[in-house]
């Protein structure tokens, strides 16, 4: 069957948060005709299989340590409080099924033409768009001409092709999500922040959890006093305020298996510096998070003559701090691009992209997307916020004699003061301001401990904003509240 044959002013190839955000400028607010292609759900990775599912399952974890620290505050929880995983699936799945409507709903109402389907690249203004069918196995297909088109792919999750067994009997962050049944006892392979999120919820809910590291400490992007705070609580017992999970630090996985008595479970194979030279390690779950990689496959970037960056940086594409491919009518943004993979940032970037391109050129002709402190959270156990410049990122910025200055802090949040055992046993704060110049202003500024995420987006307002020292020190603060020590530090 001949393809149908269609033109937009605008394509955008991928329905996530970037995507559409970029969309719904241009035909909402500017009245460009747009069309998004999408060849899974809309809302993207963050909708469907990351931020907002993610979110949803910390919340149970966090009820159910709240259950567990219940019995200081005076409530009579007696014993295991048991946790209907099918339960909270249905209803976590039934949440993201509303917001993928949603999406499509506001897609409709801002008057763009959704094209649920795989695209591929013909030319630098033709896209053909493998159309998605009924179920009967029958495609067609849909061939669109563009001015301009937005590459807004996202990424998927990594799974190791050097590893036997490693796609066989392992999941990524994409699968977690499918689980029908909690594991039992699960091996959590990664120390970045899906690695680290994955495992603490896991281990709250009252999974036995493993966590498999490269080194020997935790989200080694953050800062060091993030590092060192978040490794120390993941291997602290439960029973002294941490989150009693395995970790295994310099380990290396060998190979995986089917275990030879106990079906649906598998053997993991493994070597660390703090577990024996070599183990096995029986478990019912395996979930790899050692990174993500653009989903460009069979995109058709060559055809169109869209550079990618040389291996070993994964073939994310290449644009300029305008959201600029090398092709002149060619945009990208978001985690196809490697550059700060976070929906938030997509989004932002997506409206001041639409906003250059079809705005009023005296308004926003150098609109585009500043980079620098933009805040992040990860949803761990304790939960981390950061802000800025890393101590040893500002230090390298920074490299004069006294043009440094880093004032820090670690406490006990008041909320677990009703908790039994003294500090050492209770799960930490720790926050840390890093200034810079005469003026000391604020450059780096990092969190962990109870509400971390919350407190954090107030406080990044200030840092865009500039803020120094002598202003956190101006401010009145609140109390009693962990926030206060951001504003009194000494």
């Amino acid at each position: 069957m001949a393809p149908i044959h269609k033109e937009c002013e605008y394509l955008v190839i991928g329905g996530g948060s970037g995507g559409i955000a970029s969309a719904r400028r241009a035909a909402g607010v500017y009245g460009v005709k747009t069309m998004v292609v999408e060849s899974n759900r809309l809302g993207g990775t963050c909708v469907n299989v990351g931020c907002v599912p993610k979110k949803v399952t910390w919340n149970a974890a966090a009820v159910a340590e709240t259950l567990k620290e219940a019995g200081a505050y005076g409530f009579a929880v007696e014993g295991h409080v048991p946790f209907d995983w099918p339960l909270f699936k249905g209803k976590r799945d039934v949440y993201v099924a509303r917001l993928n409507a949603i999406y499509a709903r506001n897609l409709a109402a801002d008057k763009i033409e959704y094209v649920h389907g795989r695209a591929h690249l013909l030319s630098p203004t033709e896209v053909e768009v493998e159309v998605a069918g009924d179920g009967s196995g029958a495609t067609s297909a849909v061939r669109i001409r563009a001015r301009r088109i937005l590459i807004a792919t996202g990424g998927h999750p990594i799974i190791p092709t050097n590893i036997p067994g490693a796609a066989e009997h392992g999941i990524t962050s994409d699968g977690f999500f499918a689980l029908e049944q909690q594991p039992q006892r699960m091996a959590v392979i990664g120390a970045g922040y899906i690695g680290v999120e994955m495992a603490g919820m896991m281990a709250a809910l009252g999974t036995e959890t493993h966590l498999f590291i490269r080194h020997d400490r935790v989200l080694r992007a953050f800062d060091p006093l993030v590092q060192d705070t978040v490794t120390a609580a993941y291997e602290r017992p439960e029973a002294h305020g941490g989150a009693g999970i395995q970790l295994y630090h310099h380990s290396t996985i060998t190979r995986l298996t089917a275990h030879p008595t106990r079906p649906g479970w598998r053997q993991l194979h493994y070597t660390s510096s703090n577990h024996g030279a070599t183990g096995v390690l029986d478990v019912d779950c395996v979930l790899w998070a050692i990174g993500r990689t653009p989903e460009i496959e069979d995109l058709g970037l060559d055809q169109a003559g869209v550079a990618r960056r040389p291996p070993p940086d994964k073939g994310f594409i290449v644009v300029d701090d305008f959201q600029n491919t090398n092709v002149p009518n060619i945009h990208a943004l978001g985690d196809v691009c490697g550059r700060l993979e976070l929906t938030p940032v997509a989004i932002a970037a997506g409206r001041r992209l639409s906003d250059r391109l079809f705005g009023p050129a005296a308004r926003f002709a150098a609109a585009r997307l500043d980079y620098a402190n933009v805040p992040s959270v990860v949803f761990a156990h304790p939960e981390v916020g950061a802000v800025g410049l890393t101590e040893p990122e500002a230090r390298k910025a920074y490299p004069g004699p006294g043009e440094i200055t880093v004032y820090q802090t670690a406490f006990t949040a008041m909320y677990y003061a009703m908790l039994p055992g003294d500090s050492a046993q209770k799960p930490p704060s720790a926050y840390k301001l890093i200034c810079a110049g005469p003026d000391q202003r604020v450059v780096g500024l990092h969190l962990v401990g109870r509400a971390s995420s919350e407190i954090l987006q107030g406080f990044a307002v200030a840092m865009k904003m500039g803020a120094t020292k002598a202003d956190f020190d101006a401010c009145v603060a609140i109390h009693p509240t962990s926030a206060e020590e951001l504003v009194t530090m000494k």
